[in-house]
């Protein structure tokens, strides 16, 4: 089992940035798809970058891409998403999920964390 712990949200002003941190504790972790959700209030939660154990491939929504970049530190057992050029409509609580597998698909995770939540003024 993958215990998964995130870090990094906050408040921040429309077209600032933020990394977010999410630091997995157990064996599996390196043979994990890692990737982040999100879910505002009233939408349903939403895929928005995923990337294979090996860092090899990644997946971003359309609506992210260009500004945000997944990565990951296997020595570290963590996961980043860096997010650049936040925008309002990111608000959101961002979720750490890890799944089992050589695939960068996600859904559905194995392992959710608790989520973090992200505020973009404008």
């Amino acid at each position: 089992q993958v215990q998964l712990v995130e870090s990094g949200g906050g408040l921040v002003q429309a077209g600032g940035s933020l990394r977010l941190s999410c630091a997995a504790s157990g064996r599996t972790f390196s043979t994990s798809a890692m990737g982040w959700f999100r879910q505002a209030p009233g939408k349903e939660r939403e895929l928005v970058a995923a990337i294979t154990w090996s860092g090899g491939s990644t997946y971003y929504a359309d609506s992210v891409k260009g500004r945000f970049t997944i990565s990951r530190d296997n020595a570290k057992n963590t996961v980043y998403l860096q997010m650049n050029s936040l925008k309002p409509e990111d608000t959101a609580v961002y979720y750490c999920a890890a799944r089992r597998g050589f695939t960068v698909a996600m859904n559905p995770p194995d392992n959710w964390g608790q989520g973090t939540q992200v505020t973009v003024s404008s």
